[in-house]
């Protein structure tokens, strides 16, 4: 059995979406769980649509993600060049044998020729597609027209009347009638391959022994097999991944929100969680377990349990699962992760580290995703917080709070340095002396000094206030 060989190959069109980076990881996934090797080639064929920098931010994502490809632009490899545009001779000797086999022919019509081609087909209720019209040419005109330098393109010539079946690794047995299936374009006016012709090469030359990719392809399939066949070589074994799908059912679309993979990282999602997140959806381990490493994943994943409909991608349960791993993280780590988003706010982080450790500490059982700090921060920069919940202002107006704040406020100015326990132990003994305990001890405190009746850890909140900006807000209630 040969070495498993797959391959990611995007077009450098634009970001990475998130769909693209599910179907990257499941090729990862594969190839690592079967000792196999990925290879990332970079399919920028179609030069009307190519994006400036998009080959390196997509690398640069991916590091970020922590996916690592065995052959590629950036690593090198035995089956280079990865970049289809560095490859354009190999299309071109390929497209000329399967013109002299009579797979495939070349064809001059132009735009209008197919405008009104088309237009006929369709008001006489036919199948769109190519009629063969240039198929027929006699040999001399072809050869006349090609000496005079007019335009063409090179298209397959699908035979009639067969039926193409393949087993998809995915959905299983998958079948068209090659009477439906248009004689598709395989070399451009341009020189350029399209899709069609460029993958079998590349994927044969480069030694892909498992095809996965999204189901989009599936229509294409057999024009890639019927290229297979035409130059002599065995397919790889193929397999559909169905798309990705929002919570109403549609396909994803930057119009409905994020879909790219840097923008989640940008916004403080952690590679782990978007990458354990995106390997749920579609596939299942066999158990309830929700939470894996990406080392778990690689061992665990096989093709048996990826589903054939498509999976959902709901933001919210992204944004549940993220907060878990951000919770997971050792505060000091949290600490230096959070820091660039504040950085960047107009909230001053202060120059106690261990007092901005509070912070974090206090606000971080909140936090969906680290973007989300600086707003959660300004609860120890505002002074001038309103209160108007007619239950929070009687429990504030109280003469026992009025007694409480006192005692409190006191208490912190004399005492050398507020800890987590320290102000717990303060608080205890402040209710003590004002007669207070539970709710007529935590309520109001909490209220003096953040307006609300519910939010952070108290001691942690107060803490990363300092003492003098608690006594200012005590002073305020008294």
């Amino acid at each position: 059995m040969s070495e498993v060989r797959v391959r990611f190959a995007p077009s450098p069109t634009g970001y990475l979406h998130v769909g693209s980076l599910r179907s990257a990881l499941y090729n990862y996934l594969y190839a690592r769980n079967n000792n196999g090797r990925v290879v990332l080639r970079i399919e920028d064929t179609d030069r009307e649509r190519l994006v400036e920098d998009a080959i390196e931010k997509m690398i640069s994502t991916f590091k970020r993600v922590n996916i690592e490809f065995d052959e590629g632009p950036v690593q090198g490899g035995d089956h280079g060049p990865y970049i289809q545009s560095e490859r354009f001779n190999l299309y071109q000797k390929y497209a000329a044998q399967l013109v002299e086999s009579g797979h495939a022919y070349y064809c001059f019509c132009t735009r209008d020729d197919l405008d009104e081609m088309r237009k006929q087909q369709s008001e006489a209720g036919q199948d769109v597609k190519y009629d063969k019209r240039c198929l027929h040419l006699p040999k001399e005109e072809v050869e006349k027209r090609l000496a005079a330098g007019e335009p063409y393109v090179i298209r397959l010539n699908v035979p009639a009347g067969r039926v193409i079946t393949f087993d998809d690794s995915i959905h299983g047995p998958t079948s068209f009638e090659t009477d439906y299936i248009d004689d598709q374009v395989l070399l451009k006016s341009d020189g350029f391959p399209t899709y069609h012709l460029a993958v079998v090469v590349d994927d044969h030359h480069m030694g892909i022994t498992q095809v996965l990719r999204a189901d989009e392809w599936i229509p294409s399939t057999p024009k890639h097999i019927l290229l297979y066949e035409a130059l002599g070589w065995e397919p790889p074994q193929i397999g559909h991944i169905p798309l990705l799908i929002n919570t109403e059912g549609k396909k994803l679309s930057k119009r409905d929100g994020d879909v790219s993979v840097e923008d989640y990282l940008d916004k403080g999602f952690l590679p782990e969680a978007l990458v354990n997140y995106l390997a749920l959806i579609g596939w299942n381990p066999g158990n309830d377990e929700e939470f894996f490493s990406l080392n778990e994943l690689e061992n665990l994943f096989t093709l048996e349990r990826v589903n054939d409909s498509p999976g959902v991608f709901d933001v919210e349960k992204l944004k549940w699962m993220n907060g878990k791993y951000i919770r997971s993280r050792d505060m000091a780590e949290l600490v230096e992760l959070v820091r660039p988003y504040v950085e960047k706010s107009d909230i001053a982080i202060p120059e106690d580290e261990e007092k901005f450790r509070w912070m974090v500490e206090a606000i971080h059982e909140g936090l969906e995703y680290l973007a989300q700090a600086p707003e959660k921060l300004r609860i120890f920069y505002q002074d001038d917080f309103a209160v108007t919940e007619p239950e929070s202002l009687e429990l504030l107006q109280l003469d026992s709070s009025k007694q409480l704040f006192t005692i409190l406020k006191d208490k912190v100015a004399i005492v050398d340095k507020l800890t987590p326990d320290v102000m717990k132990g303060l608080l205890k003994d402040a209710g003590k002396e004002a007669g207070v305990k539970g709710k007529l001890l935590f309520m109001p405190t909490r209220l003096a000094v953040s307006g609300n009746q519910h939010g952070p850890d108290l001691m942690l909140l107060i803490c990363g206030m300092g003492k003098e900006q608690v006594i200012k807000r005590l002073e305020r209630w008294i």
